[in-house]
């Protein structure tokens, strides 16, 4: 079976349990990283150097990295539906993995660590402020592609909806001023109407 190491509060072990949800793959889910610790045993270190979550074992195979982990099982269990076949189409939805991890993961740190995980008398509000400006200008990017098209992935749902949409969830239910993104809040409500989205990734937000 399918084993994921991680906390589930944090956005980068949702994508991989709302990735295995949607391709509806067994597994255990093993709590490890923050206040759970074990992410330092030399058993974990084994599997990932780093030291950080997630982790999956899959056939005796562990893999790190949340966005390498979706594309993993995409790949072996959801060749052709998660994982498209076609080039181009692939190429479409790894950009937006890439742009998420790269681009707009950076931004969002500031602003969800200085809502969610700070005490309102330690919050550094211009920085929190400035990082919600950043993430508006990001997030824009992604609106204008959703009034083309009702998916990151294209005109079906693929796996390069994933690594934006498990940061979807905070971004739209953390007490922030949001700016009118009409397209992006459309697709966010497409994924909640997903099973394998509300059970993976609509956890508290800690």
């Amino acid at each position: 079976m399918l084993k994921i190491w991680g906390r589930r509060n944090s956005s980068n072990v949702r994508k991989v349990l709302w990735c295995a949800e949607e391709i509806g793959l067994p597994y255990e889910s093993i709590e490890v990283g923050g206040a759970f610790g074990g992410t330092q045993s030399a058993d974990y270190r084994a599997m990932n150097p780093n030291g950080l979550v997630p982790v999956i074992e899959d056939h005796g195979l562990p893999v790190w990295e949340s966005n390498a982990i979706v594309r993993y099982l995409s790949a072996r269990y959801a060749l052709g539906t998660l994982y498209p076949e076609d080039p181009a189409l692939r190429a479409q939805s790894e950009k937006w993995m890439d742009w998420t991890i790269s681009s707009f993961a950076v931004a969002f740190r500031d602003l969800f660590w200085g809502v969610v995980r700070t005490a309102p008398a330690d919050r550094d509000a211009a920085r929190i402020d400035a990082a919600l400006v950043r993430c508006g200008e990001l997030l824009a990017l992604a609106d204008a592609e959703l009034e083309r098209q009702p998916w990151l992935s294209g005109e079906s749902f693929a796996m390069g909806d994933i690594p934006l949409g498990a940061f979807a969830y905070a971004w739209f239910e953390m007490p922030i001023q949001r700016p009118d993104l009409p397209h992006l809040a459309g697709w966010y409500a497409r994924l909640q109407a997903r099973p394998a989205y509300r059970k993976g990734v609509m956890t508290p937000l800690t």
